[in-house]
C-alpha cells in the first residue's frame, strides 16, 4: 500500500479576505513581529548579561523569550511573505516543518509555565529547601525536559502525517496546521487521533498540576505578608502569563475541531493566529514591569544608554 502523499503544494486559503486590506495587514504585522523580537531580545540579553539574574526563575524566564523567538519564527517571515504575494502556497515538506515548530512551540510554552509553578510553589511553600532543590543544575536539566518532550512529541506526531496518503490540498488557515491536514487524508486517520488525544491527555495534566500547586501557594501565602508578597509579585505574573497562553491555545483548538464555517474568515483568522500575537507580546512586558530585578536592571539599562547618547551627540 502506498504511503505517500501525491500532494507537492498545500495552498493557504486564509488569505483569500486580506485581500481588501493587504496593506494595513502587513504594516501591523511587521510592527507586530518587529515587537516580539525587540521586547523578547531585550529580556534574553538582560537575564544572560547580568549575573544577578542568573537564578532558577529567570533562567525560566529567559526560555520563556527564547521559545517565543523560536515558536514566531515558524510564522511571521512566511506570512508577512504571503502579504506580499499573490500566489498563498506552500510545499508539502515546508508545510510540515511550519506544524512542527509552531506545535512544538505551544507545548515548549506550558511546559516551561509549568516549571515556573513548580519553581514558585518550592519558593513560597519551602523557603527554606529552595536553593537546595532548585539549584542552577537541576533548572537546567528541567529546562532541557521542557524542550526536548514536546520536541520528541511532535516528531511522532508529524511522522504519523507525512505518512497519510492525502486527497486534497486546500487548507483554510493562514498557516499548516496538523488537523486540517489529517482531514485531507483517504483512509484511516485512527493513529493521528489516538496519539493526539495522548498528547491533548498529556498536557491536560500539565493543567491540573497547576492548578492543584496554586491551591497550595494560594494556602501557604495567606498565612504569612512576606508569603503574600512574593505571591503578588511573582505568582500574579505567572498567572497572567498561563491565562493569555491557554485562552490563546483554547480558542485555535476548540475552533480548529468544532468551529462552524458559517463564521467569518476575518475572524477564523484571528482566532487561529492569536496565540502567536499576544503570548510573545505580553509575556516578556509582563515579567519586565512587575519583577523588580528586571525591572530595575532595565531602566539602568535605558538610562546608561541614554547617557552615551547625549555624550556622544554632544562630541
Amino acid at each position: 500500500m502506498n504511503t505517500t502523499s501525491a500532494v507537492v503544494l498545500f495552498s493557504l486559503s486564509g488569505f483569500n479576505t486580506t485581500a481588501s486590506f493587504r496593506d494595513t495587514i502587513f504594516s501591523l504585522t511587521l510592527l507586530c513581529y518587529c515587537l516580539i523580537l525587540l521586547v523578547n531580545v531585550a529580556l534574553i540579553l538582560t537575564i544572560i548579561l547580568h549575573q544577578s539574574l542568573h537564578e532558577p526563575m529567570y533562567i525560566i524566564l529567559c526560555n520563556l523569550c527564547i521559545n517565543a523567538l523560536y515558536g514566531t519564527g515558524g510564522f511571521y517571515p512566511k506570512f508577512i511573505y504571503d502579504l506580499l504575494s499573490n500566489s498563498h502556497v506552500i510545499p508539502y515538506a515546508g508545510c510540515l516543518l511550519q506544524i512542527y515548530i509552531i506545535y512544538s512551540y505551544a507545548m515548549i510554552d506550558y511546559s516551561i509555565l509549568v516549571l515556573m509553578a513548580y519553581d514558585r510553589y518550592v519558593a513560597i511553600c519551602r523557603p527554606l529547601a529552595y536553593h537546595s532543590v532548585m539549584t542552577v543544575q537541576r533548572t537546567l536539566a528541567l529546562v532541557c525536559l521542557c524542550w526536548l518532550v514536546p520536541l520528541w512529541c511532535m516528531l511522532l506526531v508529524v511522522g504519523l502525517t507525512s505518512a497519510l496518503t492525502l486527497c486534497g490540498s486546500h487548507i483554510d488557515k493562514l498557516y499548516c496546521e496538523n488537523w486540517s491536514i489529517v482531514k485531507l487524508s483517504c483512509g484511516s486517520t485512527k493513529a493521528n487521533d489516538i496519539v493526539g488525544l495522548i498528547v491533548i491527555a498529556f498536557y491536560f495534566v500539565h493543567v491540573l498540576y497547576i492548578a492543584c500547586s496554586y491551591v497550595q501557594l494560594i494556602k501557604s501565602a495567606l498565612n504569612s505578608k512576606e508569603g503574600r508578597g512574593k505571591f503578588m509579585q511573582t505568582c500574579v505574573p505567572h498567572l497572567m502569563c498561563l491565562f493569555n497562553v491557554t485562552t490563546a491555545l483554547l480558542f485555535d483548538l476548540m475552533y480548529t475541531r468544532y468551529g462552524s464555517s458559517s463564521v467569518p474568515q476575518s475572524l477564523r483568522n484571528f482566532m487561529a493566529v492569536q496565540f502567536l500575537i499576544f503570548p510573545p507580546i505580553l509575556n516578556p512586558v509582563i515579567y519586565g514591569l512587575i519583577l523588580t530585578k528586571i525591572r530595575r536592571t532595565l531602566i539602568h539599562l535605558c538610562a546608561a544608554a541614554y547617557r552615551e547618547f547625549k555624550l556622544r551627540s554632544t562630541v
